[in-house]
């Protein structure tokens, strides 16, 4: 787990700080980069070479009034060429260096992220928009990997290139040299002072991403229901609204950084101007011949290259550093249900009891409380159905008993063990959970199956169908196991999917088992099978079930009753009707056919 380490929000960690941060919490980024340096370094030295062999031959050779000495200048000139091939391979082996150290340390902040929104609550993760957050892992990343091949890779060769540029000047002619260095010093404020506002630009574009990526994502996923309402139009005006507010912040950002890379064009041919003309009219008994000032100017057009490239890729740069931000944002949440980690509690093996003592729940930011001071015991190896009105609190108290969600108070026990001390491993080994909905992956039956059971054979998955009594069903596919079920199941019926959900629980072989209304969309065809299917699941370990239908309250060893996130009635259920109490509303309701207040 990333812990949080700064309090920073998106749009306040300046860019410096944004790439030290992700230096450190990708730290294949840094490694060897002492030695990329020092190759770049060396690569500007050689290159250096090429000046003094020009000054040399223009005032020794061409300046002269003997005649010219051509093995002199084929002798400069092959100097000249053999400087300039090895610094291009000097310096095409610190690119590559660093191309291969980029990729590799932002392969590994892309592999955290995913895994640290793995580890924020169900609550977080269904507060964001899924697309956006798809785009912390993927166009996020991929904005840095952009600037680190190419603007990362010019800003590393050109600070050295720029620094040991200006070291010549100094030996060749300080005057000159102090003019250049402040020059560029006055553009290097006005290029902070810039940078500050193409910051904000270019956070305000990963931000219009991350809605429009959101944005498709939803209207791909509710295509049945858009096209149910007819609201084709109303959709597609709603994604276009999303890409032109996106393509307008791109044009307005685009812009800024045209008039950026226009600036450093006049600020080259400024400098150089002031070079030459300086140069020529502080020459005269001064000892600055031709020579010595053409090799002065290509020292200067050593310096202007690189602070050209930095304006170029600068724009680059502020893309990467809002793509650093958001990925940072991610990573800077805290986890707020930690794997105790290393934990070697195991639990008694068998059947687990569950108990709650004072437990309350509140949605966050400081909502009512949903579950209300629940103390409840439940003994190992009971048939327990939970019913109540839609919103009393059920779906949550699966939700905390399964450590899906922590407490706000109280505590919870698994068989005497503290569950926030049980290891996530142990505690999914020993404890399954089938949802509401029961979601599938874009896989085949078998190997949505496997998720419960990784290392299960066909033929254990084969009788794990039998021993639900739905061989008959999963041979009666297109493909039987192998039948590919679609993105989130799409290819099968909402109750396919939960006997699928069921027979992933079941394989895993859990100690308890917590159904959350799994009959709650299955049709009348299917309720009987899934209803046996769960029968057959839940014998002889402990059960928690979400009752849609009362009738599969009515088998259950004991009821417990939620009213506005309290328990306000237990036991069974002759006794609960006879009781006439909550309970015996809600049955009575059902066994009437109204069905909506004892529904979810």
């Amino acid at each position: 787990m990333i812990e949080a380490t700064s309090g920073f929000t998106e749009t306040e960690m300046g860019t410096a700080a944004a790439l030290r941060r992700v230096l450190r919490v990708a730290p294949e980024l840094r490694r060897g980069l002492w030695v990329t340096v020092l190759l770049a370094g060396i690569g500007t030295a050689i290159a250096l070479i090429i000046p003094v062999v020009i000054q040399q031959l223009v005032d020794n050779e061409l300046l002269v009034d003997d005649s010219i000495d051509l093995g002199n200048v084929v002798e400069g000139g092959v100097v000249a060429i053999v400087a300039m091939g090895v610094a291009m391979l000097v310096r095409r082996h610190a690119l590559v260096r660093l191309a291969v150290r980029s990729a590799a340390g932002l392969s590994d902040l892309r592999v955290k992220a995913f895994a640290h929104i793995h580890q924020l609550s169900m609550l977080h993760v269904q507060g964001e928009r899924r697309g956006a957050l798809v785009s912390r892992v993927t166009s996020d990343v991929t904005a840095i990997q952009e600037f680190m091949d190419w603007g990362g890779v010019g800003m590393l060769v050109g600070s050295a290139q720029a620094v040991l540029a200006v070291v010549a000047m100094m030996l060749y002619r300080w005057q000159l040299a102090l003019f250049v260095a402040a020059a560029a010093l006055v553009y290097a404020i006005l290029l902070i002072w810039f940078q500050t506002i193409l910051r904000r630009a270019h956070d305000r574009v990963r931000e219009r991403i991350g809605i429009t990526l959101g944005t498709i994502s939803e209207v791909i996923s509710g295509l049945p229901t858009i096209r149910a309402y007819g609201a084709e139009a109303e959709t597609l005006d709603g994604v276009h609204d999303a890409l032109e507010a996106q393509f307008r912040t791109e044009v307005r950002t685009f812009s800024l950084g045209a008039g950026l890379f226009s600036s450093a064009e006049l600020f080259a041919g400024l400098i150089t101007a002031g070079v030459v003309g300086l140069g020529v009219a502080t020459s005269l008994g001064d000892g600055l011949t031709a020579g010595r000032l053409i090799a002065f100017l290509f020292l200067v057009n050593l310096l202007v290259e690189p602070i050209q490239t930095l304006v170029e890729t600068l724009s680059e740069a502020q893309s990467a550093a809002a793509g650093v931000r958001r990925i940072l944002n991610v990573l800077d949440t805290p986890a707020d249900i930690v794997d105790p980690g290393g934990s070697d509690l195991v639990l008694a093996p068998g059947p687990i009891d569950v108990e709650l003592t004072e437990v309350s729940y509140a949605y966050p930011p400081g909502d009512e409380y949903v579950i209300r001071d629940l103390t409840v015991s439940i003994a190992a190896g009971s048939r327990i159905a939970v019913v109540g009105k839609t919103g009393s609190g059920k779906s949550t108290f699966t939700k905390l008993v399964t450590r899906l969600l922590d407490p706000s108070a109280g505590s919870i026990h698994l068989s005497g063990c503290s569950l926030k001390q049980i290891g996530f491993a142990e505690l999914r080994d020993r404890v399954a959970f089938v949802p509401q909905e029961g979601f599938l992956f874009d896989a085949t039956v078998a190997g949505n199956v496997r998720y419960g059971k990784p290392e299960a054979t066909a033929e254990e998955i084969r009788q794990a169908f039998r021993d639900l009594g739905l061989a008959d069903w999963v041979d009666s596919l297109p493909a039987g196991l192998d039948t590919r079920v679609g993105e989130r199941g799409s290819q099968l019926s909402a109750g396919e999917r939960q006997l699928v959900a069921m027979v992933r629980a079941w394989i895993a072989d859990p100690d308890l088992l917590v159904l959350d209304e799994a009959t709650s969309a299955v049709d009348p065809a299917l309720e009987v099978r899934l209803r046996n299917a769960m029968e057959a699941a839940i014998a002889g370990r402990t059960s928690i079930t979400v009752a849609h239908r009362l009738s599969t309250a009515e088998a259950a060893d004991e009821i417990l009753v939620f009213d506005e996130g309290r328990l306000v009635e237990r036991g069974r259920h002759a006794d609960l009707i006879a009781a006439r109490g909550t309970y015996a509303g809600l049955h009575r309701d059902w066994a009437a056919g109204t069905g909506t207040a004892a529904a979810i």
